[in-house]
């Protein structure tokens, strides 16, 4: 039973991750498109684009990786709370290792996206799609 659940979490964040790029890869889409056409700011075009993506993220997640479909609007507001606290967390860390250590702003970029990715998807599993009875 120990070996199956190992599998079962490993294969849940595989899977989160690859829903998580596919929402990147929507939100820079948009992103693209809405300041090349000159239709929004890029400010105006990045809140748009990660709102984008992150739905995008949620709806797969819930449907396909966690499979949760009740309770959906708090789930959701769960999720966009995780996301938001993700971004304040990669935001202080690079303000850390960059602006306060002077490390290298690529290599502190990867570093902060391992960091949040594993907060996010835990607190995702155990908040934002937690089973109910």
């Amino acid at each position: 039973m120990f070996v199956k659940e190992i599998f079962f979490r490993n294969r849940q964040f595989m899977l989160y991750c690859v829903i998580g790029a596919s929402g990147v890869t929507l939100g820079f889409g948009i992103y693209a498109l809405l300041v090349k056409t000159g239709l929004l700011g890029y400010q105006a075009a990045n809140a748009v684009s990660y709102t984008s993506g992150t739905l995008l993220s949620f709806v797969l997640n819930a449907r396909f990786n966690f499979r949760v479909m009740d309770k959906a609007a708090l789930r959701l507001l769960s999720f966009f709370s995780v996301a938001f606290l993700g971004w304040l967390a990669s935001a202080g860390l690079l303000y850390l290792l960059i602006g306060r250590y002077g490390f290298d702003k690529y290599r502190s970029q990867l570093a902060t996206l391992v960091i949040v990715v594993l907060l996010q998807y835990n607190c995702n599993r155990l908040i934002s799609f937690r089973k109910t009875s």
